[in-house]
C-alpha cells in the first residue's frame, strides 16, 4: 500500500498516540483525503500486532467501499453488515455499520484492540454504546475517528484539545462543548489537497436571484423548523423555476450537476424546469427499489445523465468525479452540511478544469464563507462576547484559552498569566495569592495517569485556589470547594465558622432564608417511576441539600420549579429547556449565586422557593 506523504504522516500521528494514549483522538482529513487507505493502513498495524480492529462506518455504501480498497491494498478482511449482506467477523480487520454491530453486541468481546469510526462527526450513542462495551471488554481499547467536518452544530468542535501541527492548545467553551474525543492528532485541509493538486479548485459564482431565507430562524434542537422551510421554498414557482435557468446556464459546458433540494415537494418542482430527458431525482421516492436507486447511481457516475436532484442523500460517501457543479437550493443549520456537499464536486477528473458552487439559500454568508470557501466559522451556541487571552500553563505547557480579567489600569502579566506591578512583582488579592490576568482558576490540559497507564489526567495547576487548613493537608483546591479533595475536611475560614455558628443557635431553624451558594451541580437522574429528572446539589454556609427538578408541562408546580431553574442558571433572556438532555447540553456548570430555601418541618429534607434574591442580613 503506497501512501501519500500526507497520508503517511497522518497514520503515523495515530499510531503515535496509540502507543502512548488511551483516550480517544481524531484526524481531520478533508474531502479526497483519502481516509479509507488511512483507515485501512491504521487498521492493518494494529491487525499485524494481535488484535482485531473494528471500523465503523454509518452505511452499507461506505461499509463496501471502504472494505474494498483495503482488499485493494493485498489484506484480507470481514464486512459485519446487515444490509451489506454479510456478517462475518473470521478476519482481524472487522468492517460494519453500527446498529449491526449494536444487534449482535455479545458477539465482540476482548479479542479487539481498536476502534475506528469514520465520519466521526457523526459519532452516535449507538457508536459510544459499542465503544464502551468494548472497552469494558479491554480497558486498553483505542479510539481514532477520522472525519472531514470535525465539528458539529451548537456544540462546536468534537475534540478538547489541538495538537495537530506542533500545536498544544485546549479549546475553551466557546469553540467546543463536552466532546467525545480528546485530541485531534493531524489535519490535512482543502485547500493545501488542492495545492497539492489532489483535489480540484472550486469558487463560488454569487448570483442575483435566491430564495429570501432571512427569516428562517433555528429552533431549541438547532434546526430549521419544516413549516418555515416549506414556506420559503416550496410553492415558489417562477423563482424556482428562474433558479433552475440559472443553474442550466451556468452549465453550459460541463459534465455534471448536483442540486441540493430542501423537500420532496421542492425537488419535484425542480425537476420540473430541468431537461426531463437529462435529469433525475433521487431520495424523494420511498418507493424506489434499492436495485433501481442503485442503477441510478451507476448510471449518474457513467454520465448517462447530466443533473440529479438529491433530497436528503448523496451528502457523504458518494463519488462521481465528474461532478463540476453543485447548486444548493437549501438552507443548511451545518457548516459540516455545507462542506461536505461542497466536497461531492472536488474530486479529480479527466477534463475536469475545476467546480462551480452555486448558492442560492445564503449559506456562504451564513456560515461566514465569504472569504474562504472551506474555513466555516465554528462556534459553540454558549459562546460569550468576553475577549480572549492564551496563557500557557507552567506545568504541563498546555496552552488555555480563558476569558481576559477587566484591566482598566492596563497592568501588565508575566509568562504564567498573573497581572504585575511597574517593578515586576505579582500583584495579591486578600486573600494572599497572585491575581490572575485572566478567569480560569485550573489548566484544562491533560497528562499522563500516574495510576492508569495509558490514560489523561487533569493537570494540576490551579491559578486560583482555596487551600485546605489542616495542617497535615495544605491541599490546593477550587475556590468554589467546601469540602478539600484529598483529605475531605470542611474548608471555611473564621468568619464563615461564625455564621455557621450564629445559624446553628438559630431560634426558628425552618425560616425561610436567602443565603449564597458555595457549590452547585447539576446531573441527570432517573426516579422510581422511571421519569427522567435533574437532581441539583446546593451547599450554603449553613445546609447542604438535594433537590430534584422535573421537566414535566402537564404537572404545573413541578414545570413552576423546572422554569424558574432554567431562569436562575441560564438568565430571563433564555428559552426554559425542553427536556433533560438539553438542559444538560448547556447547563455546563453554571450556577445562581443564592438560593432562598427553608428546612421543611419535622423532616431532613428541604425545600428551594427562588433564585438569585438578595441575601439575608443579619444583625
Amino acid at each position: 500500500m503506497q501512501l501519500r506523504p500526507y497520508q503517511q504522516d497522518a497514520v503515523d500521528a495515530a499510531i503515535a498516540w496509540m502507543r502512548k494514549s488511551t483516550e480517544p483522538a481524531i484526524l481531520e482529513l478533508a474531502t479526497g483525503a483519502g481516509k479509507s487507505l488511512i483507515a485501512a493502513a491504521i487498521a492493518k498495524w494494529i491487525a499485524e500486532r494481535g488484535k482485531k480492529v473494528l471500523i465503523l462506518q454509518p452505511s452499507k455504501e461506505l461499509t463496501e467501499q471502504n472494505a474494498e480498497k483495503y482488499r485493494a491494498s493485498g489484506n484480507t478482511c470481514s464486512v459485519f453488515s446487515a444490509s451489506a449482506g454479510s456478517k462475518c467477523m473470521r478476519h482481524p480487520s472487522v468492517y460494519a455499520t453500527p446498529m449491526s454491530v449494536a444487534n449482535s453486541i455479545s458477539r465482540f468481546g476482548d479479542a479487539f484492540g481498536a476502534v475506528i469510526v469514520d465520519e466521526a462527526h457523526m459519532t452516535t450513542p449507538t457508536i459510544r454504546d459499542i465503544i464502551t462495551h468494548l472497552r469494558n471488554k479491554n480497558p486498553l481499547l483505542r479510539v481514532i475517528g477520522m472525519t472531514a467536518t470535525p465539528y458539529r452544530m451548537g456544540s462546536g468542535y468534537i475534540y478538547q484539545c489541538d495538537l495537530s501541527d506542533g500545536k498544544n492548545i485546549v479549546l475553551d467553551d466557546e469553540k467546543t462543548t463536552n466532546p467525545y474525543y480528546h485530541a485531534m492528532l493531524y489535519r490535512i485541509t482543502t485547500r493545501e489537497l488542492i495545492d497539492m493538486g489532489f483535489l480540484t479548485n472550486a469558487h463560488a459564482d454569487p448570483s442575483a436571484i435566491a430564495y429570501d431565507t432571512s427569516g428562517m430562524q433555528l429552533n431549541k434542537m438547532g434546526q430549521f423548523d419544516a413549516a418555515h422551510i416549506e414556506q420559503v421554498f416550496e410553492g415558489q414557482g417562477r423563482l424556482t423555476a428562474s433558479i433552475v435557468a440559472n443553474v442550466v446556464a451556468h452549465s453550459a459546458g460541463r459534465k455534471g450537476v448536483m442540486l441540493f433540494a430542501s423537500t420532496v415537494q421542492h425537488a419535484r418542482e425542480i425537476m420540473e424546469s430541468l431537461p426531463p430527458d437529462n435529469s433525475r431525482m433521487i431520495g424523494g421516492d420511498v418507493n424506489m427499489a434499492k436495485l433501481d436507486r442503485e442503477k441510478l447511481v451507476d448510471d449518474f457516475k457513467a454520465m448517462r445523465f447530466k443533473y440529479v436532484v438529491s433530497v436528503g442523500t448523496l451528502t457523504t460517501g458518494f463519488d462521481a468525479p465528474h461532478v463540476d457543479v453543485v447548486a444548493v437550493l437549501r438552507a443548511t443549520e451545518s457548516a459540516a452540511l455545507f462542506q461536505q456537499i461542497i466536497g461531492r464536486g472536488l474530486r479529480l477528473s479527466d477534463g475536469k478544469a475545476d467546480c462551480l458552487v452555486l448558492d442560492y439559500a445564503q449559506n456562504i454568508e451564513r456560515h461566514k464563507l465569504q472569504g474562504d470557501l472551506f474555513t466555516p466559522e465554528i462556534k459553540a451556541y454558549k459562546a460569550t462576547s468576553g475577549g480572549k487571552m492564551e496563557i500557557k500553563c507552567p506545568w504541563c505547557s498546555m496552552t488555555n484559552l480563558f476569558t481576559a480579567r477587566k484591566n482598566p489600569d492596563d497592568l501588565k502579566l508575566d509568562h504564567e498569566g498573573y497581572f504585575i506591578d511597574l517593578a515586576g512583582n505579582r500583584i495579591f488579592t486578600d486573600s494572599g495569592q497572585p491575581l490572575p490576568a485572566h478567569m480560569g482558576r485550573r489548566c484544562q490540559g491533560f497528562v499522563p495517569s500516574i495510576l492508569n497507564k495509558g490514560s489523561l489526567d487533569r493537570c494540576e495547576y490551579r491559578w486560583s485556589f482555596k487551600e485546605c487548613l489542616e495542617e497535615s493537608c495544605k491541599h490546593e483546591n477550587d475556590i468554589a470547594a467546601r469540602y478539600c479533595e484529598k483529605c475531605k475536611a470542611e474548608i471555611i475560614d473564621p468568619n464563615q465558622k461564625l455564621q455557621l455558628e450564629y445559624a446553628k443557635v438559630s431560634a426558628n431553624p425552618n425560616a425561610i432564608r436567602t443565603e449564597a451558594i458555595k457549590f452547585f451541580n447539576a446531573q441527570r437522574t432517573v426516579s422510581k417511576s422511571g421519569r427522567r429528572m435533574i437532581v441539583c446539589d446546593y451547599s450554603t454556609e449553613t445546609a447542604n441539600f438535594r433537590i430534584w427538578y422535573m421537566p414535566e408541562p402537564s404537572i404545573a408546580p413541578a414545570w413552576r420549579k423546572w422554569k424558574e431553574l432554567n431562569v436562575a442558571i441560564f438568565g430571563r433572556d433564555q428559552s426554559i429547556a425542553a427536556d433533560v438532555d438539553e438542559f444538560i447540553d448547556r447547563y455546563h456548570f453554571h450556577c445562581p449565586t443564592t438560593v432562598t430555601f427553608r428546612k421543611q418541618k419535622d423532616s431532613s429534607f428541604y425545600e428551594v422557593i427562588g433564585h438569585n434574591r438578595e441575601i439575608d442580613l443579619e444583625s
